[in-house]
């Protein structure tokens, strides 16, 4: 496990350099108000960031030379945070649902999986639709391949086949994806 050392050095790797730390000899500055002060040598953009009681946080270290914004560092990290916060809440996990049948599976189960596969597609998950064999039935695939067609042809106008039905071992599996 991590010690308190390793643990303050990974969460600190990251955070951008303010003050002495930037090692840059020239970088262009931006003030507090969002105007271009021009290319400073370091030491004088610390010295204008300190006269306005605020931080020199790096910006860009990409372009050249630096730039370079004239902050109150903690309002900068606090604004950093709740980007990133935002920008994750906006994201959608999809995930895999899975959806289990035999071969010779009764019409009205067929459709209890039809049903379930298409509330996931529409909830805007992948489904992994499995046909399992058991002993000598490994040699129906013929029919279970039948099946899976009939269930991608079921679900045509919610989903696009992403992976083709094939043999996985005494499987046989196909995965839909939502259509977009």
């Amino acid at each position: 496990m991590f010690d308190k050392l390793q643990f303050i050095k990974l969460s600190t790797r990251d955070l951008p350099l303010i003050n002495e730390k930037i090692r840059f000899p020239q970088v262009r500055v931006i003030n507090s108000e969002g105007e271009q002060l021009g290319v400073l040598v370091i030491k004088e953009a610390i010295q204008t960031a300190f006269q306005e009681g605020l931080d020199l946080v790096l910006v860009s270290n990409k372009s050249d030379p630096p730039v370079c914004r004239i902050v109150d560092y903690g309002k900068y990290k606090f604004e950093q945070e709740k980007k990133a916060r935002e920008a994750k809440k906006k994201q959608h996990q999809i995930t895999v649902k899975e959806v289990k049948m035999r071969y010779k599976i009764d019409e009205h189960d067929y459709n209890v999986r039809i049903n379930q596969a298409s509330k996931f597609l529409k909830s805007g998950d992948k489904v992994k639709a499995t046909i399992t064999f058991k002993g000598r039935e490994i040699q129906y695939g013929d029919l279970a391949l039948n099946l899976l067609q009939k269930m991608s042809q079921d679900l045509k106008e919610l989903s696009d086949i992403q992976q083709a039905p094939s043999r996985d071992g005494r499987n046989m599996i196909m995965i839909l994806s939502p259509k977009k």
